[in-house]
């Protein structure tokens, strides 16, 4: 699969901002972009140019798109579907890459970061409603179930994640009951939540030109 396979603190100093793609590292005193906040490259240091109103959206999206994971493919049809549902285009774009079950693992302090999410969820160590998943992108709905696999209950990343969740708080969205390994989805996701600087406006307006 097409997958960014290169060192991911490097997105993260290209778009200026910590995307927090490694989990606890992003932290820590050994977070890259705390040590060197300028984009990677031998001109990464060189003087700012003046940048076009297009490249300003393009950068917007790219970051949107770096912080979920997500492929160009992939992207453009989840704005495509939210620019056919009611509502603002925006926002619908990031309810759905919101209510993804990666994230919603995430979210509720499963996983590190959304890359182990994605991991945990293919490698069968998510149940979404006792049944299990293994699609990333599977949306998860108001009253879904997610859970661990009993099996995988001990797994070090997992508990790990748990104990540190307090720090990076789960969204009124969810209920975590973290000594039963699950959590619910109580209600669609709010986007007042997204304490990521993200102005949404910008990608729509690069895909409607």
């Amino acid at each position: 699969m097409a997958r960014y396979r290169g060192a991911v603190c490097r997105q993260c100093r290209r778009e200026g901002l910590k995307l927090f793609l490694k989990g606890d590292r992003c932290y820590s005193d050994k977070c890259s972009f705390a040590r060197r906040a300028y984009p990677p490259g031998q001109h990464g240091q060189a003087r700012v140019r003046k940048v076009s109103d297009y490249a300003i959206q393009l950068r917007e999206k790219q970051k949107v798109r770096r912080i979920y994971g997500m492929l160009e493919g992939q992207f453009e049809l989840y704005f495509d579907h939210a620019e056919r549902r009611k509502g603002v285009t925006g926002e619908n774009l990031l309810m759905a890459l919101e209510g993804r079950l990666d994230n919603t693992v995430y979210r509720l302090g499963f996983a590190a970061s959304r890359n182990q999410a994605r991991q945990l969820v293919r490698h069968n160590h998510i149940l979404v409603n006792g049944r299990k998943v293994n699609v990333p992108s599977f949306q998860t709905k108001v009253g879904d179930q997610i859970s661990i696999r009993e099996k995988s209950r001990k797994c070090e990343a997992i508990t790990d994640s748990l104990e540190a969740v307090a720090r990076r708080g789960v969204p009124s969205w969810l209920e975590l009951d973290q000594a039963n390994f699950k959590g619910t989805v109580k209600a669609q996701p709010v986007r007042e939540e997204i304490t990521m600087p993200i102005q949404e406006q910008l990608i729509v307006e690069l895909y409607s030109k």
